[in-house]
């Protein structure tokens, strides 16, 4: 499995895990700092986010200060499901009844441990089927408030005066 993994600065932290991940057998794709390239939270979060959405990698991790700032940025990418996870439980919930495919943890609050835990939650869980009807609830408002804006953009293309 290919994760796409970015942070805002390289710390110990996205070093342990990055090294984890590698230690699993996963396939990791670096953006940001980790891969010699600084960018700021919000360009990291983007490029994530949009290597999940292209099915570039199946699953993404971010990291930010707080985490709140990537969690937010990389859900403006159609097709993300990003989650803020301080403990094993929520990153199993965020994966089981979300569907989430962005793991983001927070650098200040994050340790070693509770990574490792949150990374056994994460990669452990599956799909609960008795949350299905939600997640398409969910779907349901990507389409109607987010998908239709997108279109709308994209049929300026071409038109005089649309920039």
């Amino acid at each position: 499995m290919r994760i796409a993994i970015g942070s805002d600065e390289r710390s110990h932290l996205t070093d342990f895990v990055e090294e984890e991940l590698r230690r699993r057998g996963f396939d990791v794709r670096s953006f940001g700092p980790l891969a010699g390239q600084p960018q700021a939270w919000p360009e990291v979060a983007q490029a994530v986010a949009e290597s999940v959405a292209a099915e570039d990698a199946e699953e993404g991790i971010l990291f930010c200060w707080t985490g709140t700032g990537v969690s937010m940025a990389a859900n403006k990418v159609p097709g993300v499901r990003a989650a803020l996870c301080g403990d094993a439980e929520t990153a199993r919930g965020a994966r089981a009844w979300n569907q989430a495919n962005v793991l983001c943890l927070s650098l200040r609050s994050t340790s070693e441990t509770i990574a490792k835990e949150v990374l056994d939650a994460w990669f452990s869980a599956s799909a609960d089927p008795g949350e299905a009807e939600n997640v398409k609830r969910v779907n349901a408002m990507d389409d109607r408030y987010r998908r239709p804006r997108l279109q709308g953009l994209s049929s300026n293309k071409g038109e005089k005066g649309s920039g």
